[in-house]
Order: C-alpha cells, then structure tokens, then sequence
C-alpha cells in the first residue's frame, strides 16, 4: 500500500522508492544516545534517551540536522534492532525514549511500541506537521508530546518549509496530541512523566509568528500549558542565502518574545540562554548507538 502518513500525502510506494521525507520502507536511524540539552523536565539529570531518525516530511531549509533529515544520513535497522536500542538506552539510565522527527516512521512504530511496552516514558519529538490520523495510532504508546509550533502565517511556512498549510495541520495535531495525553505532569523529581510541552524556534525577523502563535496556546489552552521558547536557531544550508533567517537571533528579537509571552501569562515556561545558539550542540551524527549492528 504506497504512503500517506504525513500531510505531504506523497503516495510513495516506499517498498520501491522513497517517499516526500526521503526514507523508503525500512527504519533509518542516524543515532541514539543520552541527550542533556532539552527542556529541564526531559532530560534531567541523566539524559533523555534520544533516536534521530533519518528523514523529515517537513525539510525546513534552515534544518540544523539537514545532515540526517535533507541527506537522509543513516543506517536501515528492523524492529527488533530498535527494541535492542531501545533497551541499551535504558540500560544507561536515562529518563525517557526520544524518538525525534519519527512521524514518517509512525506507522511501524505504533506496532513496536505496542509490543514493547516501555518502561520509561516515550517522548514523541516533532516539528508539528502531523496528521491527526496518523497520531491516533500512537494514542496509549506515546507518553509525552513535544511538537515545535513554527509559523502561523501561510506566506511564511510556504516560504521555509514548502507547507503552505502548515499551521492548520499543526494546529489540529496539538489538539490531538492534546486530547490524548494532556497538559504536562510532573513526577516527585520534577522530570516529565506525561503530556505535551509545546516547543516555538524563534526565528530572525519573524517574531510577529512568535506572538500569533503563543496567543493562540493561550487562548485555545490557557497560561498553564507548559511551553519552550528556543533561542538556540542558528543558520544552515539554504537559510545562509535568504534574509532575515541568515544571522542568528538578536538579544533585543529574544527579550522582545520572552517578554511578550510572559506578558500572556504564562506560568510554565522554559527559555534559553544566547550560548544555545552554537553549533556545538548540534548532534554529531556518527551512529553512536547504531554501528553495532
């Protein structure tokens, strides 16, 4: 049966050839390993147990994991080899699973999940442009939500992401991931054991969609959802030739969007330092986690 999973709605015929997000039939993995730099409440203090998938439905041209997600880096595993991943990061203690960017793989996760039944929470770590169909597989297998609401206008995510319908599908995907698992919930440690937290990259002269985005997480939500506003964007790839996304954040475009959430009221909030912007927390793909099969 060729592939609609995503919104590209691309029909591949993946056993044949590769689909919109640049992966054919089998799971691609690029790396999996302890990750200590998301929010405070997913990685802890040991890490969130991280797997990059190789691929992306979305292909945003400022992507700081193009290496992966444009060139489609990697190494085909099968579900069981995944479950062993799975395993060896748990092994090391850490506090969650993080599958990022998995939406093209959705289908075949749902059915490994199901089987295998973590013992740590699933995180599910995406840009947002997702079907809601799509997620209702998920609904019982995946823990925690945490999807990167990026534009509001039509103009804009037609201009970074060829997705002219952008946030309409990511705005019905966060009332789904909303509906399934809720606002977050926070164990003794104060690390995530359940619910969404709504991650928002602001980008270099657009913070007019950083201020229509969080009024619509507070009107449609309310001030309690627990959101991350992300300092860290740093310019790759195409977004080296397009203005404003070529340079990095200004401190003033920052301050101005951190003061305009917190002026909506928002209580639980996480925001960045300048530092995060650099590329030296970009992952190194290198298959750390992958190349011992």
């Amino acid at each position: 049966m060729n592939c609609n999973i995503c919104p590209r709605e691309c029909n591949a015929d993946r056993k044949n050839s590769n689909g919109y997000c640049g992966a054919g039939e089998a799971i691609k993995v690029a790396r999996a390993a302890p990750h200590y730099w998301e929010e405070p409440c997913i990685s802890g203090t040991r890490g969130s147990g991280t797997v990059f998938f190789s691929g992306c439905s979305l292909k945003c041209v400022f992507c700081q994991n193009e290496e992966i997600s444009l060139s489609g880096y990697g190494k085909e595993i099968t579900g069981p080899q995944l479950c062993t991943i799975f395993d060896n990061l748990i092994e090391k203690g850490v506090h969650n699973l993080n599958l990022v960017t998995a939406s093209h793989f959705a289908d075949k996760l749902a059915d490994i999940l199901s089987e295998y039944r973590s013992p740590v929470p699933v995180v599910y770590n995406s840009s947002g442009y997702e079907k809601t169909d799509t997620l209702k597989k998920l609904e019982g297998l995946v823990d925690i939500y945490l999807p990167d609401i990026k534009y509001y206008d039509t103009e804009v995510s037609r201009k970074y992401s060829r997705a002219a319908d952008y946030f309409k599908i990511a705005s019905e995907a966060l009332a789904e991931m909303m509906r399934q698992t809720g606002n977050i919930v926070l164990d003794g440690d104060g690390i995530a054991v359940k619910g969404v937290l709504v991650r928002h990259l602001v980008l270099p002269g657009n913070i007019s969609q950083t201020r229509k985005i969080f009024d619509f997480i507070a009107e449609n939500y309310g001030a309690q959802t627990y959101v991350s506003l992300m300092r860290q964007y740093t310019p790759f790839g195409k977004a080296l030739e397009m203005p404003p996304i070529n340079r990095k954040l200004s401190a003033k475009e920052y301050l101005l969007a951190k003061r305009y959430v917190l002026s909506l009221g928002f209580e639980n909030c996480f925001f960045q330092q300048k530092d995060s912007a650099d590329e030296a927390f970009v992952p190194d793909f290198n298959l750390e986690g992958v190349d011992f099969f």
